[in-house]
């Protein structure tokens, strides 16, 4: 029986990994990540970073990618719930400027896997929430763009429970049609 079932989502290359988990009355196990599963279901990209994020209610962060070192995400959440979305911005894809959003958590175990050439933001769904990934190239934040994360043109459902919370930098994020993208 294979570690990981794959779940497409609208965005052909970004998917949604359903690992095998091993649970009793003791807990559960589970691998977060093997690199022989990962490849049999299309993940062959080296990862270098691995990122923990801790967020509260409403905290949304993003859309963020690199114009340069472009990072391909692996996306899980240990603690909380958030949903996960990805845009886009390659110019040459035939699904460049769609999104689509995920929910992850700590209960359903769900990874989403999010290739490079797109941005990458969630909102915590949850009081608050541990969000890990691991990431295929280094944070380069000299190369950091951030794309406007209620962008009328995107027209993103977060599903917004009142306010988001945004950092000043989220808040400067560049609309869709100004952004830097890929070629």
């Amino acid at each position: 029986m294979n570690a990981l079932t794959k779940i497409p989502t609208r965005l052909p290359e970004v998917f949604v990994l359903e690992p095998r988990v091993f649970g009793d009355e003791r807990g559960f196990f589970f691998e977060s990540y093997n690199q022989q599963a990962m490849a049999e279901v299309g993940i062959t990209e080296n990862f270098v970073q691995d990122n923990h994020s801790c967020s509260a209610r409403n905290v949304l962060r993003g859309l963020h990618y690199q114009i340069r070192h472009p990072q391909g995400k692996l996306v899980r959440v240990v603690e909380g719930e958030i949903l996960d979305v990805a845009v886009d911005l390659r110019r040459s894809s035939p699904t460049f400027g769609q999104w689509e959003a995920v929910h992850l958590s700590g209960d359903n175990k769900r990874m989403l896997w999010i290739p490079a050439g797109f941005a990458h933001g969630f909102r915590v769904i949850s009081e608050k929430a541990h969000v890990l990934y691991k990431a295929t190239d280094f944070y380069a934040p000299e190369h950091e763009r951030t794309l406007a994360w209620n962008d009328p043109d995107l027209k993103i459902n977060w599903k917004l429970d009142g306010n988001p919370i945004v950092s000043a930098k989220d808040q400067r994020g560049r609309g869709f049609f100004e952004a830097e993208t890929y070629e």
